[in-house]
Order: C-alpha cells, then sequence, then structure tokens
C-alpha cells in the first residue's frame, strides 16, 4: 500500500461485470477531477488470440484439457505484481492494451486480438486503477493482493456469472453456446485454483443474486434485469462504514450480518458512488500530506 501512490484494484472472472464497475469509477474520477492510470487485465495474458487457440489445441492434444485464461501458465502474474509494486513506489510503470475488437484495434493499425507494444505508464497520475481477472491473486511465486489500498470483487452467483458470459459471448462476440460451455468446463479447475481465494483478499465484495429462476443457466433467453437481482456487498473490515447513512439513502436495503448490507440491484452504482467516492476522497488527502501538499 502507498500513501503517495494508491492502487485500486477491481477483480473477477470473465463476465462477472467488472466493467460496469470501471464505468462507475470512471463518473467518480470525473466529478472529483481525479486522474487515474488505468490498466486492463487482459492485457497482462500471456500469449495473443492466436496463439492462445494454438498452445490450447498443443495443451488438449497433450491430454490437458484444462489451459485456460484463468491459470498462470498464460498470465504475466509477475508482470502484474511488478507494476504494482513499481507505481506504488514511484507511480511509474508500464502497460500495454489488449485488441479485443475490431473497433478497438483500428486506432492501432492491428488485427484484433493482439496486443500493443509495452509503454510507459502516463506521468503525474494520482493513482492507479486496474481491472481484471487477477488483481488479487496469490501463488507461491507472486503476491498481487498485497499493493492495492482498495481491493474490490466483483462475483455473481455462479448461475448468472454463466448466463452473463454466455449472452455475452453469444450475442456480442458470435460464439455457439456449445463453444462457451466448453469454455466453461475447461477453466473451471483454474476458476476454483486461481480465482476464487482471491476474494478472501479483497476489502468490498459485491455479489449480485437474482431473485428470478436460473436453474439452468445454459437455456437462459436472457440475463436478468438488475431490478431482478439484489446486490450483496460485504465489508472485509465494516469499521469506519457509515451503514446507518447507506440504509437511509438506499431505499428497500437492509443489513443480513454486521458487515454485510443488501441493496435493490437497480442501486448497485448508487451504492457504489456512496461507498467509494469517500475512500477516494481519503486516498487523495493521504496523498496530498504524504506530499506536503495539505
Amino acid at each position: 500500500m502507498s500513501e503517495r501512490h494508491p492502487i485500486i484494484a477491481i477483480t473477477g472472472s470473465s463476465g462477472a461485470g467488472t466493467s460496469t464497475v470501471t464505468r462507475t469509477f470512471e463518473n467518480i474520477f470525473r466529478r472529483e477531477g481525479v486522474r487515474a492510470a488505468v490498466v486492463e487485465g487482459d492485457s497482462f495474458h500471456k500469449f495473443d488470440r492466436q496463439a492462445m487457440k494454438q498452445r490450447m489445441a498443443e495443451a488438449e492434444a497433450a491430454g490437458n484439457q484444462h489451459f485456460s485464461h484463468f491459470g498462470p501458465d498464460s498470465n504475466l502474474f509477475g508482470e502484474i505484481e511488478n507494476l504494482f509494486r513499481t507505481y506504488a513506489a514511484s507511480g511509474t510503470g508500464r502497460h500495454r492494451k489488449y485488441l479485443h475488437n475490431d473497433q478497438e484495434a483500428a486506432p492501432y493499425q492491428q488485427p484484433p486480438g493482439t496486443f500493443t507494444a509495452w509503454e510507459p505508464l502516463p506521468d503525474g497520475t494520482d493513482m492507479l486503477f486496474y481491472e481484471g481477472l487477477h488483481g488479487a491473486v496469490v501463488t507461491p511465486e507472486v503476491n498481487v493482493a498485497q499493493f492495492p489500498d482498495l481491493l474490490i470483487g466483483v462475483v455473481p452467483v455462479i448461475n448468472l456469472e454463466w448466463i452473463q458470459k454466455l449472452w455475452r459471448d453469444k450475442h456480442m462476440r458470435g460464439y455457439t453456446a456449445e463453444a462457451v460451455t466448453d469454455t466453461i468446463l475447461r477453466r473451471m479447475p483454474d476458476y476454483v485454483h486461481y480465482i476464487c481465494p482471491q476474494f478472501q483478499h479483497t476489502h468490498v465484495n459485491f455479489q449480485r443474486v437474482p431473485v428470478v429462476d436460473t436453474s439452468d443457466p445454459f437455456i437462459a433467453r436472457d440475463v436478468p434485469t438488475a431490478d431482478e437481482s439484489m446486490v450483496v456487498i460485504r465489508f472485509a473490515q465494516p469499521k469506519g462504514i457509515d451503514f446507518p447513512y447507506l440504509l437511509n439513502m438506499i431505499n428497500n436495503s437492509w443489513m443480513s450480518r454486521a458487515n454485510t448490507i443488501v441493496v435493490p440491484g437497480g442501486k448497485m452504482e448508487l451504492a457504489m458512488q456512496l461507498i467509494f467516492t469517500p475512500f477516494i476522497w481519503r486516498m487523495m488527502e493521504r496523498k496530498k500530506r504524504a506530499l506536503g501538499l495539505a
């Protein structure tokens, strides 16, 4: 953790909804005048799209049915740790972009599914903001979770997570339901060993729970809407969280445990604004004091 160069990390599985949290933070940064260096976790995959397909085929031919984007063999965990360590110490580091589609790739005149070149982070940023799969990953070799000042987990219940992934990959990326199902099955061991354990290190978890039937996610015709969901928000350290204020500001919310508040799904962004804006204020105040500007 660093007072001079704070780090916020959002971690969650593919299809979990981390991009929604990112948009909320972008709104907070814009409103509060915070200049954040934004880094996407996909840029720390080890292989581009074509190379990953080849590696998966090779792994399958060798009898490994579970080589996936979630595991250490296909990610640069050490580079994430190095980025966080370097930024916490000096406010610097290097990053690149993963170009998901034609729209993202066009400005770089590269094919989609490739990486841009590594380059330095912008100078003079107020904090680092990471969003991706492994913002809190811990293995015998690396400990990414030790660096962020604020770690946020985004974890829909598993059936909802699968529905969201199936819908996104079928309607936005053109995959068949069978192909997406194969991906889910292939990733399961790495999901259990490298995604789930991260949420024991997060400071705040958001778990969306549908209140409609999602018994068989593989036949769901649409994604349950925000108004068809509740959001369970768990604080690892509830000291300093003004629960009465949150309950008063968010209609139809309640506390299910001493460190947990439940809010209507449609109020998740409001809850994030109310919860995280004070975090940003405190980070910026500590930063100013550490730099002798306060």
